[in-house]
């Protein structure tokens, strides 16, 4: 199997290209900066792409691996890792967004002054890896509930031609508004009027957040192995 397409490699196409500035690594292998999130790819399973794969995995504890599930790097680690978790996902990509706007509410955008509040949400919810500079790759979008925080979304991964739709959470008081689907109308509109498609990844046995993505206008794409490394 080749792997022609921007999104068969997401991690490795964007740290190589639109979050450039954001990479640890060279040309051999890179990472996502640990302040902003945990993810590490190697350019290929050749012995110099996994040396330097296995120095940026010792240096970064608590790495993670997104990849083509069964594609040619499907399973490459680095050397002596030890493996603690990960999951089957399917990677969804959207070119328009389906009629109709879901719940309405009041979102403002999030940034840096946000910064300790969306740390706070993420760590209770769970959405996937975020830390405490995750919101410095921009786009993230909030609702408030007597001042607190209460959901977001935003933006992680951006490759030629998509930008990933991620951390869409909501605090468990709040569930079943459509906010999640609100907001994440919110982002995606705006990766699309910037010319991009959306993509985004989630766990395969999530039926229920692969269905509200399905009604946002996500198709799945391919499935991708998340694997989490000690």
């Amino acid at each position: 199997m080749t792997l022609d397409h921007p999104l068969d490699r997401p991690t490795w196409n964007a740290l190589i290209s639109r979050l450039a500035g954001f990479a640890i690594g060279d040309a051999r292998a890179v990472r996502l900066d640990p302040a902003c999130g945990v993810f590490l790819a190697a350019a290929d399973d050749g012995p110099e792409a996994r040396a330097a794969m296995t120095e940026l995995a010792r240096l970064y504890p608590g790495s993670g691996i997104v990849e083509r599930a069964g594609g040619p790097m499907d399973g490459v680690l680095p050397d002596g890792a030890e493996v603690v978790g990960g999951y089957p996902c399917v990677q969804m990509v959207c070119s328009a967004l389906t009629a109709g706007g879901g719940a309405t509410m009041d979102a403002e955008p999030l940034g840096e002054a946000h910064a300790p509040e969306m740390l706070a949400l993420a760590t209770l919810t769970q959405p996937g890896p975020f830390r405490e500079r995750t919101h410095a790759l921009g786009g993230f979008f909030g609702v408030r509930r007597d001042g607190r925080l209460i959901a977001m979304a935003g933006r992680r991964m951006r490759v030629p031609g998509f930008s990933e739709l991620s951390a869409v959470c909501v605090h468990p008081d709040h569930r079943g508004q459509g906010l999640a689907g609100a907001l994440s109308r919110i982002v995606v509109s705006d990766i699309l009027a910037e010319g991009d498609h959306a993509f985004l990844h989630a766990k395969a046995e999530a039926a229920t957040t692969i269905r509200l993505y399905e009604s946002l206008g996500f198709s799945v794409r391919i499935p991708v192995s998340y694997t989490v490394l000690a």
